[in-house]
C-alpha cells in the first residue's frame, strides 16, 4: 500500500505522459529536422540525404498533425487525462474529505479548468483552496460567501455571473473574481459541503465548465459516500462486538444465576419465571444486535433486565419508573439504547444506604424522539461528567456511555445528541435525542410478542443456539442449587 501511494504521488508530481504514436512521430520529425540542419551545414552536403531527411520530416509532421486532429484520438487523450485526474482525486480522498485531502483535490482540479481558484468546504468552513488569493483562504476559516450558504440551503447548483451574486466579503472592484460555479456535495439525503470554481469573468463559464464542475462534484460526493459507508461498516462491527462484550459479562451472568438459585429453595415458581425471562433476555440480546427495533421492545428489554437486578437487591433498594406514550411504542430506535444506561445507573449510582430510583421517559419533539434516563443516586463531579465518553480502558463507566453515543451517531448521523448532567449527592440525567425516530414507520413486533415462525434460516440457527444456552443455564442453576 505504501509503495503504491508513493508511486502514485510521484506520478502526479512529475506528470509523466505515456509514450504514444504522436510522440513517436514527433521524435522521428525531430531527428529528421536535426539531420536536415546538419546536412545543410556541411560544405559538400549530400543531396540524397537532404531529400530523404526532408521527406521523412514532412511525412512525420503530417502524420503527427493527422493523429492530433483525429477526433477519436483527441477524445481518447481527454478521457485518459480525466481518468488519471479522477484516480488521483480518489487516491487523495482515501480517508475522507480531510483538510489535507481537500487541498490536494483543489490543486489537482485547478489546472484542468478555466477557473482562477478552486475551493472545497464542509458545512461550516473552508477545507481546501487553490489559486487566486490562496494565502488569504487557509483551511479552517469560516465560509464567507453568501452563495455558498445558499447552495447548501437549497441543495442546487448555482451559476453566479456577477460579484454581487457571489457575495464576497470585500468590494467587487478589489477582487479579480467576477463569476463562479457552486456545486453542493450530496451524501445520501443531505448536503455535506460544496465544490466551488471562481472565474475572472462570466464569459469563462461555458457549458464545458459547467459539465466539468458538476461531474467532479458528483465524483467527490460519491467518494465521500463510499468512505462514510466504510466508516459506518467498521463502526457497526466494532460497536456490535463492544455491545456484546458489555451486555454478556460474567458478573451479570453469575449474579443472576446465583439469584435464581437462591429462589429455587424459597420460591421455586419465581425461580422458574426468572429463568424463563433470563433466556428471553439473552435471546433478545443476540437477535437485536444489528437492526432497529421498536421502542416498546427496547423498554421491554429494559424492564426484563431490571427485574433481575430487583430480584437481587430487593424493592427496598431499587425502583424503576417508565413513562412513554402509546404513540411512541412503535417508533424505531437502535437496540441497546436505554438498557446500558440503566445498567450503569445500578452499577455506579446506587447509594450505600436507601433506595435508588431510576426514571425512563420518552417523548416526541417534532420528528425526533427525546429519551431521558435519570436517577437520584450519588451523582458525579463536573470533571467526571465532562469526560464521560473519554474511555481509556475497556472497563468502567465510560465504555457503555461511549457505546451508546457511537451507536447513535452511526444510526442517525451527526445530529444525534447525548447530553449528561449530574450533581454530587443529587443524581444524574442522560438526555438522548434521536433524529427522525418519530417519523411514520412500518409495523413492528409488539411488546412481549415473539418473532414469526417464518424467520430466515439464520434466525433459526440463532434460536437453536439460544435454546442450547437455555439448557446450559438450567444445568448451571441446578448445579448451584445443589451445592
Amino acid at each position: 500500500m505504501a509503495k503504491r501511494e508513493a508511486e502514485s504521488a510521484f506520478s502526479r508530481g512529475m506528470n509523466i505522459p505515456k509514450f504514444n504514436l504522436e510522440m513517436l512521430g514527433a521524435t522521428i520529425a525531430a531527428i529528421a529536422a536535426i539531420t536536415l540542419v546538419w546536412t545543410f551545414s556541411q560544405p559538400d552536403f549530400s543531396v540524397p540525404v537532404l531529400v530523404v531527411s526532408g521527406a521523412v520530416f514532412t511525412v512525420s509532421v503530417v502524420v503527427v498533425i493527422r493523429l492530433m486532429m483525429d477526433p477519436d484520438s483527441v477524445r481518447a487523450l481527454q478521457s485518459d487525462a480525466m481518468l488519471q485526474l479522477a484516480s488521483s482525486m480518489i487516491d487523495a480522498m482515501g480517508e475522507g474529505l480531510t483538510e489535507r485531502a481537500s487541498q490536494e483535490v483543489c490543486e489537482l482540479l485547478l489546472p484542468n479548468t478555466s477557473a482562477i481558484a478552486v475551493a472545497l468546504t464542509d458545512r461550516d468552513a473552508v477545507l481546501g483552496y487553490a489559486g487566486y488569493q490562496e494565502a488569504h483562504n487557509p483551511a479552517g476559516i469560516p465560509i464567507r460567501t453568501a452563495a455558498t450558504h445558499e447552495a447548501m440551503r437549497c441543495g442546487e447548483t448555482l451559476v453566479l455571473l456577477t460579484p454581487e451574486e457571489i457575495g464576497l466579503p470585500k468590494p467587487a472592484e478589489e477582487s479579480r473574481i467576477k463569476a463562479a460555479i457552486v456545486e453542493p456535495l450530496w451524501v445520501g439525503n443531505r448536503v455535506e459541503g460544496t465544490l466551488k470554481f471562481y472565474y475572472r469573468n462570466a464569459n469563462k463559464i461555458t457549458e464545458t465548465q459547467r459539465s466539468i464542475a458538476h461531474g467532479f462534484a458528483q465524483l467527490l460526493a460519491t467518494q465521500m459516500a463510499a468512505v462514510e459507508m466504510e466508516t459506518q461498516r467498521k463502526l457497526a462491527t466494532a460497536m456490535e462486538l463492544k455491545m456484546l462484550q458489555t451486555q454478556i459479562n460474567p458478573h451479570f451472568l453469575f449474579n443472576t444465576i446465583n439469584t435464581i438459585a437462591s429462589f429455587i429453595r424459597t420460591d421455586p415458581m419465581k425461580a422458574r419465571t426468572l429463568l424463563r425471562e433470563f433466556a428471553v433476555f439473552y435471546r433478545r440480546t443476540l437477535e437485536d444486535s444489528t437492526e432497529r427495533i421498536s421502542l416498546a421492545r427496547e423498554l421491554d428489554q429494559v424492564q426484563r433486565y431490571f427485574n433481575f437486578e430487583l430480584a437481587r437487591f430487593g424493592e427496598a433498594r431499587l425502583g424503576l419508573e417508565v413513562e412513554a406514550s402509546q404513540t411512541l411504542q412503535t417508533m424505531m430506535v437502535p437496540p441497546f439504547l436505554i438498557q446500558p444506561l440503566v445498567e450503569n445507573a445500578i452499577k455506579h449510582a446506587m447509594p450505600t444506604e436507601g433506595k435508588l430510583t431510576i426514571t425512563v421517559t420518552a417523548s416526541a419533539d417534532g420528528d425526533d424522539v427525546v429519551i431521558v434516563v435519570g436517577d437520584d443516586g450519588v451523582g458525579m463531579s463536573e470533571e467526571t461528567c465532562a469526560n464521560i465518553t473519554q474511555v481509556e480502558s475497556s472497563t468502567g463507566l465510560g465504555i457503555a456511555v461511549k457505546n451508546v453515543h457511537d451507536r447513535m451517531i452511526g444510526f442517525f448521523g451527526p445530529d444525534a445528541q447525548m447530553v449528561y448532567t449530574s450533581e454530587l449527592g443529587v443524581g444524574t440525567q442522560v438526555t438522548l435525542r434521536c433524529p427522525g425516530c418519530a417519523a411514520p414507520s412500518v409495523p413492528v413486533v409488539s411488546l412481549g410478542e415473539e418473532r414469526p415462525e417464518s424467520a430466515s434460516d439464520e434466525a433459526a440457527e440463532v434460536a437453536a443456539r439460544n435454546e442450547a444456552t437455555v439448557a446450559e443455564l438450567t444445568e448451571l442453576v441446578s448445579q448451584v442449587s445443589a451445592e
